[in-house]
């Protein structure tokens, strides 16, 4: 006898259900998948990412604004305070790098593993264990993520509010989607303002500007959460920048000049392992290396066909946007390249390749079925194995510069440059931190004193004038004492109390 929508069944209407069983314990059902996925990347970082490596140039000005080891270096206008914020509660009292990159690895694999279960229930597990797999097999995911960098996290909150908009967009009384498009929208916000409203464009479109999208609580959750991530930002640049406009004016100048610059081909050079390509000249990598990044704009279109057939186009559609206008600046509005620059389009994009390469094997008849999912086992093996190999070379050559900065800096140690000491001139920033002591330029991006600063410096503590092979020392620090330490030259301030040699 048929019920209506509420009644209830009693005990004996109800359908008989086999007992559960518990399974084995090595046997991986469901979510689960994703908990494994985000275990091996953590282990993955730690294995092919020596956590021993120093800290990098950037990292060592978001490290030095919580570290004791060092004051803080020269926080020029593009930086966002999320980066110091997520490190602090292990910078702030220790200076061991590996508990620091021990730590962000972690984080990284619980961030990629919360991201893919936001699109619970819109793609299914398979389809989010693959397109997690394809995103951290990535060279670069697997490179930044142990690092004190902002990019993952606007990647993993791109990922993540996306699909939270997904959920609360179908469903206006879910809170927890509500709650996570804000707080995603807060942690983009935290770590790159810019990139934040880059990247949600396409979610403020629909919500503004179509009327069956209109849902006035996802709109103030999302909106709310850029304030809550930015606000920081935009208090500090009113604080120490002259103002907003200011701010974004010096972001611009900073990044060569914000406009029509065509940097496609500068994104595929760097693809090569250049951690930055500035100014990005020199030839292409090898084509086995930049086949991967032609293949994923093809298979993520393919993607949206099959989503549009299957009448699921939303699911696809928006993620697609949001990384399009998350990578247009990076692709098409500055003069030069970083390849990490585009990891929250790489994750945005990585759920829509699956789910193509999840139909293309699945459409397979039966009896083609095993060469399809050879051939795209093979495919992916052979991608696995040109990442591994650009990942390899790009941890060796950092790891080898990181240790020339450490070398430089204990030399300077050992000549009387100790804390509370100043570093200026070539690459300041990293070996001043690494020194422990303070950095200052006088020009370029990171200018933050001028000439007389630096002499009246000198006269109250160890100044140390870093020069390059060719190059000549300031005006100023002609008549220091110079020694050479490896391919340096270092002029030493006269308040230097210099030690006797070994």
């Amino acid at each position: 006898m048929p019920v209506g929508r509420n009644a209830t069944l009693s005990r004996t209407d109800r359908p008989l259900r086999p007992p559960a069983v518990a399974g084995p314990w090595w046997r991986v059902r469901g979510e689960g998948w994703l908990a494994v996925l985000a275990g091996v990347f953590v282990l993955a970082q730690l294995a092919l990412v020596p956590p021993a490596m120093g800290l990098g140039w950037d990292e060592a000005v978001y490290v030095s604004q919580v570290s004791p080891h060092a004051p803080a270096a020269f926080f020029s206008a593009p930086r966002a305070r999320g980066v110091p914020l997520l490190v602090a509660p292990i910078a702030s009292w220790s200076s061991s790098v590996v508990l620091l990159r021990v730590y962000l690895a972690v984080l990284a694999g619980l961030g990629l593993f919360l991201a893919l279960r936001a699109w619970r229930g819109i793609f299914p597990v398979r389809v989010r264990a693959i397109g997690g797999a394809l995103f951290v097999s990535l060279w670069v995911t697997m490179f930044y993520g142990p690092q004190a960098m902002p990019n993952y996290w606007v990647a993993v909150g791109a990922l993540a509010g996306t699909g939270c908009f997904l959920h609360a967009q179908a469903n206006s009384r879910d809170h927890r989607a509500l709650w996570g498009v804000g707080l995603s929208a807060a942690l983009m916000g935290w770590m790159r303002p810019t990139d934040a409203v880059w990247a949600v464009v396409p979610l403020l479109v629909l919500l503004v500007g179509v009327r069956r999208w209109r849902r006035p609580a996802l709109l103030a959750a999302l909106l709310v959460g850029l304030a809550a991530g930015a606000a920081e930002w935009v208090i500090e640049a009113y604080v120490s920048y002259g103002g907003l406009g200011r701010r974004l004016s010096d972001a611009s100048l900073i990044q060569g000049g914000l406009g029509w610059h065509v940097a496609v081909a500068d994104q595929l050079r760097s693809m090569g392992g250049r951690a930055l390509c500035r100014p990005c000249g020199g030839a292409m990598p090898h084509p086995a290396v930049t086949l991967w990044w032609y293949a994923l704009p093809l298979f993520a279109v393919l993607g949206l066909v099959i989503a549009v057939r299957a009448r699921r186009t939303a699911a696809t559609l928006v993620p697609l946007a949001c990384a399009t206008t998350v990578a247009v600046p990076y692709l098409f509005m500055i003069g030069y390249a970083a390849p990490r620059f585009l990891l929250p389009a790489y994750a945005l994009l990585a759920l829509p390749v699956a789910d193509a390469l999840v139909h293309l094997v699945g459409a397979t008849s039966r009896s083609r079925r095993p060469f399809a999912v050879l051939l795209v086992a093979l495919g992916l093996a052979g991608h696995l194995a040109v990442q591994y190999v650009v990942l390899d070379r790009t941890v060796q050559r950092t790891d080898a510069a990181h240790q020339d900065w450490a070398r430089t800096a204990a030399e300077l140690n050992r000549l009387g440059v100790s804390a509370p000491c100043l570093v200026t001139g070539f690459e300041n920033i990293p070996i001043g931190f690494y020194a422990g002591c303070s950095s200052a330029s006088t020009g370029g991006h990171n200018a933050n004193t001028t000439v007389k600063g630096i002499r009246r410096t000198a006269g109250q503590i160890p100044v140390a004038v870093l020069v390059p092979p060719g190059g000549h020392p300031p005006r100023y620090a002609r008549s220091w004492t110079h020694d050479r330490v490896g391919g340096l030259r270092v002029y030493l301030g006269p308040d230097v109390a210099r030690e006797p040699r070994p």
